[in-house]
C-alpha cells in the first residue's frame, strides 16, 4: 500500500480513530464472549484460550488475504525475518496479553483501563529515546497529560479513590502496556522491510497459537459454542485483523508519538459502546468531558509545530 497515503494527516485521523473504534468495540464483545463461552471472571487460562482463538484466526485470515492479493512472494521469509516476526508475535500478542489478563484478575476494570492507558506515555517516551525525528516537546507532554486525564474521567468511580497498588494487579497491567508499546515500535522497524499485512498476519497467528498452548497447558477450555458465540468470535477475528493491519501501516508511515496519542480514544469508545450494548448509562457528563479532554490531548500531540518552535534537546 502507498505509504504516503497513510502519512496524510486527514487519513491518519480517520484511520487511527477507526482503529480505536474497533478496539473499543472489543470491550463489550469480550464481556459478551465471556458470558457466551461460560468463562468465569478469575479463569485466566480460559481467557487465554479465548484470546488465542481470536488472534490465531485473525492471523490466518490475513495470511489468506495476503495470498489472494498478490503477496505470495512477500510471504516467503528468510530465517532472520522469521525470527523477527516470531519475536513480535511472542511479545505483542502472547506476553502482553498474559500480563494484561493476569493483571485484570487482580484489579478492578476501572483501574485496569486507566493503567492500560499508560501505554501512550511509554510509546512517546520510547520514541523520544529511539528516533531523532520524534523528540519530546512541551505540547506532546501536555497532550499526554490531558489525554490521560480524559481516560481517568471516563473511568471515574468511587473505587478510583482507592489507591492500593499491587504488582500482580495494577503492576502487571502497566507492564502489559509497556510490552505493547515496545513491541509496536519494534513492529514499526520490521515493517520497513516487510509487507505490513504479511507481518501482522504472521505475528497474530504465532502469538495466537502460543496463547492457545499456554491456555490449554494451564487447564483453560471453552464451552458454549453456538451460532451466536461463533459469530461474535468471528467479529473479533475480523476487527483484530483489520485494526492491527491498519495500525501497522500508520506506524510505518508516521511518527510513533503521533499515532500513539490516538490510543486514548480506545477507553472512550469502549465505555460508550459498553454502555450502548450492555444497557449501561451513556448520557453522563463525565463522558462528554472525557471526550473533550482526549480530543484536546490528541490535538496537542499531533499538531504541527509553529514556525520557529523547536522541541527540547535530548540530554
Amino acid at each position: 500500500m502507498n505509504r504516503s497515503l497513510f502519512a496524510d494527516r486527514k487519513v491518519l485521523f480517520l484511520v487511527a480513530t477507526f482503529c480505536c473504534l474497533l478496539w473499543g468495540s472489543a470491550y463489550p464483545a469480550i464481556k459478551a464472549g465471556y458470558a457466551m463461552f461460560n468463562i468465569a471472571a478469575a479463569d485466566v487460562p480460559s481467557k487465554l484460550v479465548f484470546a488465542g482463538y481470536r488472534f490465531l484466526f485473525a492471523g490466518l485470515l490475513l495470511a489468506v488475504f495476503a495470498w489472494f492479493t498478490g503477496r505470495r512472494a512477500a510471504m516467503r521469509l528468510d530465517a532472520r525475518t522469521w525470527g523477527q516476526v516470531t519475536l513480535l508475535g511472542l511479545t505483542q500478542t502472547l506476553l502482553q496479553y498474559i500480563f494484561f489478563y493476569v493483571g485484570l484478575a487482580y484489579t478492578t476494570g476501572v483501574k485496569g483501563s486507566i493503567m492500560n492507558a499508560t501505554g501512550t506515555f511509554f510509546s512517546v517516551l520510547l520514541a523520544h529515546l529511539i528516533y531523532h525525528n520524534d523528540r519530546l516537546s512541551h505540547h506532546k507532554v501536555w497532550g499526554c497529560i490531558v489525554g490521560f486525564a480524559g481516560v481517568m474521567v471516563v473511568n471515574f468511580t468511587p473505587d478510583l479513590l482507592d489507591f492500593d497498588f499491587t504488582l500482580l494487579g495494577e503492576g502487571f497491567v502497566v507492564i502489559a502496556a509497556f510490552v505493547l508499546s515496545a513491541a509496536s515500535i519494534y513492529g514499526k522497524r520490521v515493517s520497513q522491510h516487510l509487507d505490513s499485512v504479511v507481518m501482522t498476519g504472521y505475528q497474530l497467528a504465532i502469538g495466537g497459537a502460543a496463547l492457545l498452548v499456554a491456555g490449554f497447558a494451564f487447564g483453560g477450555h471453552l464451552t458454549g459454542f453456538t451460532v451466536g458465540s461463533v459469530a461474535l468470535l468471528g467479529y473479533m477475528v475480523v476487527l483484530s485483523a483489520l485494526a492491527f493491519t491498519l495500525w501497522s501501516l500508520l506506524l510505518r508511515a508516521n511518527r510513533v508519538s503521533t499515532v500513539a496519542a490516538f490510543n486514548f480514544l480506545v477507553p472512550i469508545f469502549g465505555a460508550a459502546l459498553s454502555a450502548l450494548f450492555l444497557d449501561e448509562a451513556i448520557l453522563e457528563w463525565k463522558n462528554l468531558i472525557a471526550l473533550v479532554l482526549v480530543c484536546g490531548g490528541i490535538w496537542l500531540v499531533t499538531r504541527e509545530p509553529a514556525p520557529g518552535e523547536t522541541a527540547p534537546r535530548a540530554r
